[in-house]
């Protein structure tokens, strides 16, 4: 059943808040990622205030979806969505890669118990929940309901761990491990498809056995219907491609590589930060996801 208005409205509006938070962190820090946590504010958005199961006030509950951050340079998306979702004060944000703060430049699960993994070295991540989904399928059959999320950045494809991780998820058909890969085209020193092309993508993929999807990454209709797909296939692990705009949210940065770990710090670009933060404090619920072409 596709999402309603109403419900598409409320995460359209939830996205603008943590984008919001993510600009204001960002201009605070003086320290971080731009270009991901922007472009991947849509999919967190999605899976913490519709798809996901978890419980704020018992971050351990042992029923709950796991979610893994391979890509953990993009945690100002992470902490802003924790943070809207109740898991600790909006104020907290401020605190980002400051000196004693929770909140470091890549999440650190022993000051965060809400997180299922420490994340930093790239291409660990999927590997990490493949090894999380067999684990529960040992103790709990292939039937506990529950399921694993590894989200990915394309750029760490170049990691060959991740590729193992592939290999073995579609060997063991890891029907209840979902991977969704930010396809923003960008790592830190260029166009991926410069610095080392992962065309063609989708059928990698399928050649170690995954179900695969191509979507909007900034469309909810999209994403919500690769979701319910994804969790209807029962002999494979499924893979959601989500096309993504770097940056998205500051015009001027967006689709930009090099704003791929910096933040705004000369007047200029604070300037157009703060554009940005004003645009969308005025939109309110009145924006609609572009889709994706």
């Amino acid at each position: 059943m596709s999402l309603a208005d109403e419900k598409v409205k409320l995460l359209e509006q939830k996205a603008l808040d943590i984008r919001r938070s993510i600009i204001e962190m960002l201009i605070e820090a003086k320290s971080g990622h731009t270009a991901g946590p922007l472009d991947m504010t849509d999919i967190f958005t999605y899976l913490y205030f519709h798809a996901l199961k978890h419980d704020q006030k018992n971050p351990s509950w042992q029923y709950r979806d796991r979610l893994v951050l391979s890509n953990g340079h993009i945690c100002p998306v992470l902490y802003a969505t924790l943070a809207h979702a109740g898991y600790f004060p909006l104020s907290e944000l401020n605190t980002l890669r400051k000196l004693g703060s929770r909140l470091q430049g890549h999440p650190h699960r022993e000051w965060l118990s809400m997180l299922e993994t420490s994340s930093g070295p790239l291409g660990s991540g999927l590997s990490q929940t493949v090894g999380m989904a067999l684990a529960d399928r040992i103790d709990n059959g292939r039937t506990s309901g529950k399921q694993f999320y590894c989200l990915m950045s394309d750029g760490e494809l170049d990691c060959g761990n991740s590729w193992e991780g592939a290999m073995l998820a579609g060997k063991e058909k890891l029907q209840n491990l979902t991977a969704i890969i930010d396809r923003n085209n960008i790592q830190i020193d260029g166009f991926t498809e410069d610095i080392m092309p992962l065309n063609p993508l989708a059928d990698k993929w399928r050649a170690w056995n995954w179900h695969v999807q191509e979507v909007d990454g900034h469309n909810f209709r999209d994403i919500d219907r690769a979701i319910g797909e994804a969790h209807a296939v029962f002999d494979k692990p499924s893979v959601i491609i989500a096309y993504t705009i770097p940056s998205k949210g500051i015009p001027e940065f967006e689709r930009k590589f090099e704003w791929h770990g910096k933040p705004p710090t000369t007047p200029g670009e604070i300037e157009a930060a703060h554009k940005a933060l004003k645009e969308i404090r005025t939109m309110g619920g009145k924006v609609e996801s572009p889709h994706h072409s």
